[in-house]
């Protein structure tokens, strides 16, 4: 059976932060020693209420993040993002842009994603300006991360495309690829902070 077939006769159910959980205990399950696995727990308190399926992009954001505009203000560090939206392609990032217009205000979007865009020219932006809110795929944003091109440090809150489906109705998790590259962004950095409380998951 396809993953399509399934998911065309029944209605989708929203995210919860147990999904992502469960996704992490299988994806590390086989080679992972019981301490390592323990140490890639979230708890509960690490995620944002997630999306009902009845908000739009902006009006989850105005529910899991009502102080935007004195965080916003507040944001002075270059290099870095207050709020990182991950999700599985460039076209869909585009979407998510346009669609968080309501939510925004005057703030500064950085596209993070490789389609026609260089690693090197989103490190120099990054290095150069002060940007707000970046939005991208997993691979792009673990690549700048890597390079020392993006740092997680006053990132607040991490929001996952987790609902949203593709013409063949699949989530950003089912597409292998994808789940892997977020899956290692998680953990190279991201669970840890959610860990000390410093970053807040969202799943829309």
């Amino acid at each position: 059976k396809k993953i399509s077939d399934i998911l065309q006769k029944t209605a989708p159910k929203p995210g919860v932060p147990a999904d992502l959980q469960n996704l992490l205990s299988q994806h590390f399950g086989e080679n992972r020693s019981v301490i390592e696995i323990e140490e890639l727990k979230l708890s509960d308190s690490c995620f944002l209420p997630a999306n009902d399926l009845t908000h739009s992009f902006s009006s989850y954001l105005k529910e899991i993040c009502p102080k935007w505009a004195k965080l916003r203000r507040n944001h002075k560090e270059k290099k870095s993002v207050v709020m990182l939206v991950i999700c599985s392609s460039a076209l869909r990032s585009l979407e998510l842009i346009k669609s968080m217009t309501a939510f925004k205000g005057d703030c500064r979007v950085l596209k993070l994603f490789a389609k026609h865009i260089k690693i090197k020219e989103q490190m120099n932006m990054l290095e150069k300006g002060v940007f707000h809110i970046g939005v991208g795929t997993p691979g792009r944003v673990k690549a700048l991360v890597e390079q020392d091109g993006l740092c997680l440090n006053s990132t607040k809150y991490m929001i996952l495309d987790w609902n949203w489906r593709d013409q063949k109705l699949r989530r950003m998790m089912d597409i292998p690829e994808i789940k892997k590259e977020t899956i290692d962004l998680l953990e190279m950095s991201i669970i840890k902070l959610c860990r000390e409380g410093s970053v807040k998951l969202g799943l829309f």
